[in-house]
């Protein structure tokens, strides 16, 4: 598995779907997953440090997963199905256990930069998805 990092968000205000692009942490390959207005958004809130005076639906999750005491370990993008990226979070449980629960990646993204989680893409996934850096 490869560790990647968040490298750009690109929100357009007049489409509904979004541009995020992640980098390989410690390489050159980086590939994008379009994903919609609302999780962009919740991502570049989080990231900008704009505080809201209510939980958004992300920041529930991770209020949830932290009253259940649990913690996202990681986020592991690891299909590529048609054209549509799949994720699992790894969750670690009170007790040592790990639980994996299906994510989009998007969700998982948004829950990533709260957390502090690490970002992990499968190398057949990025070998397929990747352009390199010009």
């Amino acid at each position: 598995m490869i560790h990647v990092e968040l490298s750009k968000i690109i929100i357009d205000e007049k489409r509904q779907d979004q541009i995020i692009v992640l980098k390989e942490k410690n390489g050159e390959r980086q590939f994008p997953i379009v994903i919609g207005f609302l999780e962009a958004s919740s991502i570049k809130m989080k990231i900008s440090g704009l505080e809201v005076p209510r939980p958004m639906t992300h920041d529930l999750l991770v209020s949830t997963i932290d009253a259940l005491g649990a913690k996202l370990e990681r986020l592991v993008i690891d299909k590529l199905v048609e054209n549509t990226f799949h994720a699992k979070l790894e969750l670690k449980t009170a007790d040592g256990k790990f639980k994996i629960v299906d994510a989009r990646p998007s969700d998982g993204i948004a829950l990533a930069v709260r957390t502090g989680a690490q970002i992990f893409v499968e190398e057949d996934v990025l070998k397929r998805a990747a352009v390199i850096k010009p």
